[in-house]
């Protein structure tokens, strides 16, 4: 196939397209059209065998927020159907309302179906993401959270595919390097460090767990620890609860030491009120390590709950301890969570998965 994919290849949802596109090259021809954002950006780049990504000149070459983007929509449009007239794809996939936007604007009078994956439905903007769910030959959503998110919004449930945020099984996986650590047992959180995405739980839980570690990877950079007003606002409790001393914040650490920290922890703990991609579960749970995540989102279609790991509702410090209890001193249970983990991981969410449930998704959208 010719797959055109619309997107913005910064932010949060650059490093799952770009792994879709390259596991899609390997048999399709995959070609990433995105706004140029950066000046020294190229207009054409091979990514990878099979896919290329092509800079549309228009609006600054800097980074915009969607609002910002949105005047300058029309003008990708017209590229887009310059560059389609003249290489027709068999498919389109567009990400977020501001790339859906363009590809039906570059899309008109070519009949070629159009698929859309919006990643979150955003409350600003629902007139034009119920529009654009509607037209779409297929809406793309991630998990069971979203769907009923889509359905709410007016998007007819017959044009909805899920197909999962998958996760790199090459990358993490069980056997690999493994973090220094000494003789405690130890937690891990990997995630920004707001109320919101759940750190202040785990440290809160940490009370109920006697000799216990917990190391915090996210935030700011090593460097930048000290300014920050979330890291102050963490350190600031983890004194008031007295556990300061078993609380350890890294900052940013860089991706490829993710794996080694994650195969350091007895478990991982991720506990945010929203879990759009469940990322960090699926990773942890990749690498074999039994995982404590919220109930909510994609941790709802990952997670079986007591099978490939445990599921507590969010901002439940107390409820949390106890899982953590349980599962720290069970060594039994935490193997056997680590390895059904581990081989939901590899069987549902590889990238090599993902990308046949999205051919699924274009064939029909095709037909």
């Amino acid at each position: 196939m010719n797959i055109a994919i619309v997107a913005s290849t910064n932010g949060k949802q650059r490093q799952r397209i770009l792994s879709v596109a390259r596991e899609l090259g390997r048999e399709h021809h995959v070609t990433i059209y995105s706004r140029r954002d950066n000046a020294e950006d190229k207009p054409r780049t091979r990514v990878a065998p099979g896919v290329t990504l092509e800079h549309i000149d228009v609006g600054p070459a800097k980074e915009l927020t969607p609002d910002d983007v949105a005047p300058y929509l029309n003008d990708v449009g017209d590229h887009l159907m310059r560059r389609w007239n003249q290489n027709r794809p068999d498919v389109i996939h567009a990400h977020s309302w501001t790339g859906g936007l363009a590809a039906v604007a570059g899309a008109r009078d070519l009949g070629v179906p159009v698929t859309q994956t919006f990643h979150t439905v955003d409350s600003t903007h629902l007139e034009v993401e119920r529009a654009l769910g509607r037209r779409a030959n297929a809406v793309i959503a991630g998990s069971g959270d979203e769907v009923s998110a889509l359905i709410r919004l007016g998007v007819p449930r017959n044009n909805i595919a899920v197909v999962p945020y998958g996760v790199d099984t090459e990358r993490f996986q069980r056997r690999g390097a493994v973090a220094s650590r000494g003789s405690r047992k130890r937690l891990v959180h990997v995630g920004p460090l707001s109320i919101e995405r759940g750190a202040h739980t785990i440290v809160r839980a940490l009370q109920g767990l006697g000799d216990v570690e917990l190391v915090i990877a996210g935030g700011p950079e090593p460097e930048d620890l000290e300014q920050d007003r979330d890291v102050r606002r963490l350190r600031a409790l983890a004194e008031q609860l007295g556990v300061a001393d078993r609380v350890t914040l890294l900052g940013q650490v860089k991706r490829t030491a993710v794996p080694k920290l994650m195969r350091s922890a007895d478990a991982v703990v991720s506990l945010p009120r929203e879990a759009v991609t469940g990322i960090v579960a699926l990773e942890a749970m990749a690498c074999g390590v039994p995982v404590i995540a919220s109930a909510v989102g994609a941790h709802l279609d990952s997670i079986i709950d007591g099978v490939t790991g445990l599921l507590v509702p969010p901002d439940r410090p107390a409820r949390t301890a106890r899982l953590a209890r349980e599962l720290l001193y069970d060594p039994t249970l935490r193997t056997a969570l680590g390895y059904a983990g581990a081989d939901r991981a590899r069987s549902r969410y590889s990238w090599e998965r993902v990308s046949q449930e999205l051919i699924r998704v274009y064939e029909a959208a095709c037909a």
